[in-house]
């Protein structure tokens, strides 16, 4: 295949909330970035953490969305990008009243959906992990949470 197609049009593979759409997860660019449209409802976010093997950034296309650099929160609107180097903590929420919209960028392109998707089906199921159920999980998909 030369090219990978995903249309606006296209609903998310993942719904919410949070709704997490695959536009180009690592398995379409061969592994060299994954790029996914994230709808993030008011009062939601993801805890401090880093990555060991992958850098994340953030590019917010509408609402607002706070970050955290691992020392200061700050809030950004559409049109805002922010990167986070491998190593680096952070966290992020949204502290508005509509959804926030933003593509997150990983690189490399390691399997990330796997994640979404595996953190979408637990949530879904009502399953619970254990402490040591959660701490396997966040391994697997290199999260340290903080």
């Amino acid at each position: 295949m030369s090219y990978h197609v995903h249309r606006a049009a296209d609903p998310p593979e993942l719904v919410g909330p949070p709704a997490v759409r695959f536009v180009a997860p690592g398995s379409s660019t061969a592994g060299r970035y994954g790029l996914f449209e994230y709808t993030a409802p008011p009062g939601s976010g993801a805890p401090t953490h880093l990555h060991h093997t992958f850098s994340e950034s953030f590019y917010v296309l509408g609402g607002e969305l706070t970050i955290f650099d691992g020392g200061t929160w700050s809030v950004l609107g559409p049109g805002d990008y922010v990167y986070v180097p491998e190593e680096g903590a952070h966290a992020f929420r949204n502290d508005g009243d509509v959804d926030a919209r933003f593509l997150i960028l990983f690189a490399p392109g390691i399997p990330r959906e796997r994640f979404f998707t595996e953190l979408h089906e637990i949530r879904d199921s009502g399953r619970t992990l254990s402490q040591g159920e959660w701490v396997d999980f966040y391994v697997r998909h290199d999260q340290v949470n903080l």
